[in-house]
């Protein structure tokens, strides 16, 4: 019997229109003069700490890009240790895409893809496994779609408008036909939506 080959997973938090960027602190990414840092705080709310938990439970590791990468190993290493989620991200494997990343890289469990993204990706899928999930990196997350290696969108949308910021979705990005498979919607009106190419 063959074994279940791992799922490539984008786990991202959106605005209504579609911006991605900075949800967590007003310092997280202020790139083109980006000022509203920190918009998906006030959402959060006890059914979303659910769907997380019950995602990081099916998750064997992570995907990042550089960026991503870089702010998460500035933050999660220092959470106390008895934070759930950071207890998973700092103790499950993390891969790293980037080109100007060495290795040893500072955050324990850690390693630098080699070679072609679409190849070592391929070669993190045909593991079997749980899923990998790849937490913010939109420039990663574009060209794994390029690349047809996403096989699950978790989109948590919030119910806001922000009017400038990087999207996920941004001009030039790969087209793409997908299929609803699950949706949440959380007490403060975040929508928790999965899609699958369909």
């Amino acid at each position: 019997m063959s074994k279940k080959m791992s799922r490539i997973v984008v786990n991202t938090n959106l605005t209504l229109d579609g911006v991605m960027q900075a949800p967590g602190r007003p310092d997280e990414d202020t790139r083109d003069g980006f000022e509203r840092g920190g918009w998906g705080q006030p959402y959060f709310d006890e059914v979303m700490g659910q769907k997380a938990a019950e995602g990081m439970a099916t998750t064997r590791g992570f995907l990042f890009g550089r960026r991503t990468y870089e702010d998460f190993a500035a933050i999660w290493p220092n959470m106390p240790e008895d934070n759930p989620f950071a207890a998973v991200l700092n103790d499950r494997p993390k891969y790293v895409a980037s080109t100007t990343l060495r290795e040893p890289l500072p955050w324990a469990n850690s390693t630098l893809l080699q070679g072609e993204l679409g190849e070592a990706v391929t070669d993190l899928k045909e593991e079997p496994g749980d899923d990998i999930v790849v937490l913010g990196s939109g420039e990663l997350v574009r060209s794994l779609m390029e690349l047809g290696l996403v096989d699950r969108y978790v989109l948590w949308i919030h119910p806001l408008v922000l009017g400038s910021g990087r999207h996920l979705f941004a001009d030039g990005t790969t087209s793409a036909d997908l299929r609803l498979t699950d949706s949440t919607t959380t007490t403060t009106g975040v929508v928790i939506a999965t899609y699958e190419p369909a």
